[in-house]
């Protein structure tokens, strides 16, 4: 090693890398979704920001949490929070610019793509979407890249940076083994307000779309998640504009056709972990080695 210029340490490592077979992540997320899967619809004008959601849903997932009285606390309220590696879910409260004084509160999670981004930058197939509708997560494949968090276009995916070992994505995964239980996802079934109904997506998007025409004056006419990035499992009604709720502005063509480009464009070949631990040895080694370590190549 000490022989090696940085220049060949550098060659050998792209080699390496190079000579791989080049069946780097398939587009499983460019697959079309089952038409029968589940979804959420919630109904934000019915939201009281009572927060049993977030409870629910930690209890649900084996995460540390306070009593559930602690959720009365509405101070949280007092910053944009979003869903990470100790919170799958949370509740945001937003100024309503149509009737001031009567704040609108709002879930976040993850929207559960009909054709997910993340799982077409997954490089392993950590990633998949379940035919009920869930995108889950496989902790025994996952390599830790995040290109996940790099790909969801909601910025959902979180990871467990304390964890030395074995460090985990956290996302929602729609109550998936709850529901193989036959039971309806933690949060829908808490809400005390009913602001979530569980249901065959293509129902819930029937029942949002009849309740935008009976109440015109209740709601605006957008069910954000029926064909944004392709349409979400997760859908929404609001009675402000989304971007009023930070809702981000997407289009309809799936996110993967996104991060597919990107990826395809890194990884001409397929580099397995093994290649890519090599890679990531050269990097730290010319760092380690470079004249400015004070040590010697």
């Amino acid at each position: 090693m000490a022989n090696l210029t940085r220049r060949e340490f550098l060659a050998g490592a792209a080699v390496l890398g190079a000579g791989l077979t080049p069946s780097a992540a398939q587009a499983s997320g460019g697959r079309s979704p089952a038409p029968e899967r589940s979804g959420v619809l919630v109904d934000t004008t019915v939201c009281i920001g009572c927060r049993n959601c977030e409870y629910a849903c930690k209890q649900a997932h084996g995460l540390a949490t306070p009593p559930q009285e602690a959720y009365e606390d509405r101070s949280v309220f007092a910053r944009m929070r979003r869903p990470d590696d100790t919170a799958l879910t949370v509740v945001n409260r937003y100024e309503n610019p149509r009737k001031p004084g009567l704040p609108v509160t709002v879930k976040v999670q993850c929207m559960h793509c009909a054709q997910p981004a993340c799982v077409s930058a997954c490089i392993v197939g950590a990633l998949t979407k379940a035919e009920n509708g869930a995108v889950v997560w496989d902790t025994d494949k996952c390599i830790g890249c995040r290109y996940c968090m790099i790909a969801c276009p909601f910025q959902i995916p979180a990871f467990e940076y304390h964890k030395a070992l074995q460090p985990r994505i956290m996302k929602c995964d729609f109550c998936f083994e709850r529901r193989k239980a036959g039971r309806i996802p933690a949060c829908v079934e808490i809400c005390p307000m009913e602001v979530m109904t569980f249901g065959p997506r293509e129902e819930l998007v029937r029942i949002a779309k009849d309740r935008v025409r009976r109440f015109p004056e209740r709601y605006v006419s957008h069910v954000f998640g029926e064909f944004e990035v392709g349409g979400t499992d997760w859908l929404y009604l609001s009675g402000v504009d989304f971007a009023a709720l930070q809702f981000p502005r997407l289009g309809r063509s799936p996110a993967p056709g996104v991060s597919e480009s990107i990826q395809h464009g890194i990884f001409a070949y397929f580099i397995p972990p093994v290649s890519l631990y090599a890679l990531l040895g050269a990097v730290m080694w010319i760092a380690k080695h470079s004249p400015e370590s004070g040590e010697e190549a």
